[in-house]
């Protein structure tokens, strides 16, 4: 991990809706290489946060700084060159074939009216492998199963070839076995590429065993920063959740898990 100045610094951050107050004083850093999982209970924020990355919210107090640039002052197709963002339910109704709706993740790099290159072809090809989709790529977007679309968009990310990856939840729909491939997937592309990742999930036990950091949001606030291990306490995710969680030792990672409990009838 570089220890250059951070490629993204969000200072305190607040964003209301509807006259609802959705995220209060979100502050923190992403470096470069870094593997960040951000979790927290439905309507903690995580989503909107992911949005007010990206620009899709640019009604917020306080500054998102990427590469030391404000957020306000990019492009679109200028932050898309360097971040990916796969949002949750991405595609759903999406009329294209999969091989053009990947194509269509390589605009960033597009001149006005230019065609696709083969140096776009060869990177929509190499998506689709990595990703387990290429026999997917002459089938329309919205037929596929709930899974599958989750892969395609996920290719549509890595044909970006952008520096960030910003995911939002993207093992949903996914089998446990596409959920394992996806995992080692993206660590692969952390540590033999350097892609940074923010991802968000519900799945504590894949954030923990996923990400060097995890971040947790608590009604809208930043209630957790730091490693795996310091956040896989008791008394640190009762804090989080506001709910008792049963915790389990991992029997290869040395981490603690969290299992289901029993219901009291059943002890």
């Amino acid at each position: 991990m570089s220890d250059d100045s951070p490629l993204l610094r969000v200072e305190h951050l607040s964003l209301s809706l509807g006259g609802r107050t959705i995220l209060r004083d979100v502050s923190f850093a992403l470096r470069e290489g870094e593997y960040v999982c951000l979790v927290g209970a439905n309507g903690s924020g995580k989503t909107t946060l992911l949005r007010c990355l990206i620009g899709y919210y640019a009604s917020y107090s306080g500054s998102v700084l990427w590469w030391g640039r404000s957020g306000r002052t990019l492009s679109q197709k200028q932050l898309a060159r360097r971040v990916a963002y796969v949002p949750q339910g991405e595609g759903r109704s999406a009329p294209f074939t999969v091989a053009d709706f990947v194509m269509m993740s390589r605009y960033p790099h597009w001149s006005p009216f230019s065609a696709p290159r083969p140096a776009d072809r060869q990177a929509v090809a190499r998506a689709l492998e990595m990703t387990d989709a290429s026999h997917l790529s002459s089938r329309v977007v919205r037929s596929l199963s709930g899974g599958e679309r989750q892969r395609v968009c996920l290719a549509a990310a890595l044909a970006q070839e952008a520096e960030v990856l910003l995911l939002d939840e993207p093992t949903a729909f996914l089998d446990y076995r596409h959920q394992e491939d996806l995992r080692r997937l993206l660590a692969r592309f952390n540590r033999e590429y350097g892609v940074t990742i923010l991802a968000v999930t519900h799945d504590l036990n894949a954030a923990v065993l996923s990400g060097e950091r995890v971040m947790a949001l608590r009604e809208g606030t930043l209630a957790f920063q730091g490693t795996p291990r310091e956040l896989m306490r008791r008394d640190v995710l009762e804090r989080i959740y506001a709910a008792k969680l049963v915790l389990a030792p991992h029997p290869t990672a040395e981490l603690p898990m969290v299992v289901p409990s029993v219901p009291e009838e059943q002890t």
